[in-house]
């Protein structure tokens, strides 16, 4: 198995064609957006998904792979917990090809102070029936195998999971279409059609598409459309460099992250490497609107973020990349299909030089492949899953702020039923587009 993401050169999978009309047209071809067209396909609606390059082309092939319930925001938390038996369920559906394995989520701490939050995170999870517990620096020692760092101890989750992005939502996109969804890569919506100010339509660049609900899953493009429809979310990108290393000897079977690096075993031996904390922003349009609303969260992690003055054209908050657009020429995410940031070369070395200092005995690691991805973020680092009043049929489900691959299963069975009309069974006030208008206090979520 190849530890690369897709791109728009991978080969098309879903040619289409759309048809010209369904109940709902899901927007966005990432795990939210295939898992949203799952469940709503299960609940016997017709639905096309509409993906504008590739399935998982972008953030969704291009994140860590983790399955995690440990150091949540307690409004995603019951929704992961829900997502984590989906996890399972899908695993028995497609076998060994999906990656998935419960080898745990392992927090090391190299402070008192992180221990602390650690400890303030424990009895959250002991109140939702999780396996999380404390580890000492001792047991910390006997988990990873050859480490030369030292770390005062940890929080440890056995039952968290991985599995390999890259596989995992092409596979649910064919359960999906199996389901009977409908599933278009290169296939840009280009807007909502409206009529009497609700949904009646997505104009697509291969003709209209008659329905009466819209899901915006669009990830680092949802703020673009959105604002194109006149719908504000105070949404920006990061980019986030990922490695893989050929394959090593084994020090740890899960996940385990400090705020130097992160790192996970893969299904080929190799091991996929990340910051801790740090990542690249690239200053553009909305940077500026939306500066009020990110102070809180950049009072938390300013140090861990690197800004750059503009974005590579086409991006989706670059400089020159149009706000308006005629629908019936071709739009801004027919300019850019896949989203393909390059890595931080300086990211890539700390990285490797960073794994060498934990593992003396292995030494600097020999690469596979390194890649980044725009992750779609949120003021608070929480999702908005809501519908937009002043636009009936229109659905919103995006800034999953670099947790979307883990939730997606279960976040897109809310979805689904939000769409549906049915009781969602879990609280999503956390998650309402309001709470950046209606003078709500910006809490961002647990930094762990």
């Amino acid at each position: 198995m190849t530890p690369f993401p897709i791109s728009e050169a991978s080969p098309i999978r879903f040619p289409g064609p759309a048809p010209k009309a369904c109940d709902a047209v899901v927007i966005g071809g990432g795990v939210i957006g295939v898992m949203t067209a799952w469940h709503l396909a299960e609940r016997g609606l017709k639905v096309v998904l509409c993906e504008k390059g590739r399935i998982a082309g972008e953030q969704s092939s291009r994140n860590w792979g983790w399955v995690r319930q440990q150091g949540r925001d307690l409004g995603e938390l019951p929704i992961m917990i829900e997502s984590l038996r989906h996890w399972k369920a899908l695993s028995q559906e497609f076998g060994e090809a999906l990656g998935f394995r419960q080898e745990g989520v392992l927090y090391l701490a190299k402070t008192d102070r992180e221990m602390a939050g650690f400890e303030d995170w424990l009895a959250h999870a002991r109140a939702h029936g999780l396996d999380t517990h404390m580890m000492t620096g001792a047991e910390v020692a006997g988990r990873i195998d050859g480490a030369a760092k030292v770390w005062k101890g940890g929080l440890f989750t056995p039952s968290d999971a991985r599995a390999e992005p890259w596989a995992a939502v092409p596979l649910l996109a064919k359960g999906a279409v199996a389901r009977g969804a409908v599933i278009v890569e290169n296939c840009a919506v280009r807007g909502l059609d409206l009529a009497a100010g609700r949904v009646v339509g997505v104009v697509t660049e291969q003709g209209r598409i008659a329905c009466d609900q819209a899901v915006l899953a669009g990830g680092a493009w949802s703020s673009l459309f959105a604002r194109a429809e006149g719908v504000v979310i105070p949404q920006l990108s990061v980019r986030a460099t990922v490695l893989a290393t050929v394959p090593l000897p084994q020090v740890f079977a899960g996940n385990a992250a400090d705020d130097d690096f992160a790192f996970r075993r893969r299904a080929d031996g190799g091991y996929t490497l990340a910051p801790g904390a740090s990542h690249d922003f690239f200053i553009g349009p909305d940077a500026f609107r939306n500066f009020g609303a990110y102070l809180p969260v950049l009072k938390k992690d300013f140090r861990s973020t690197r800004f750059h003055p503009r974005a590579p054209a086409a991006y989706p908050d670059a400089w020159g990349t149009p706000r308006r657009w005629d629908k019936d020429r071709p739009s801004p995410f027919e300019r850019m299909r896949v989203l393909n940031p390059a890595p931080s070369a300086r990211i890539v070395a700390e990285l490797q030089q960073e794994f060498a200092r934990a593992f003396p005995a292995i030494g600097q690691p020999k690469l596979q492949s390194a890649w980044a991805g725009m992750i779609d973020t949120m003021p608070d680092v929480v999702p908005v899953i809501d519908r937009v009043a002043a636009i009936p049929g229109f659905v919103l489900a995006t800034g999953m702020s670099g947790h979307g691959f883990g939730i997606g299963p279960g976040m897109g069975r809310v979805v689904a039923d939000l769409v549906a009309g049915q009781a969602v069974g879990h609280d999503l006030q956390r998650f309402r587009l309001s709470r950046f208008t209606d003078g709500s206090k910006i809490a961002p979520g647990p930094s762990l």
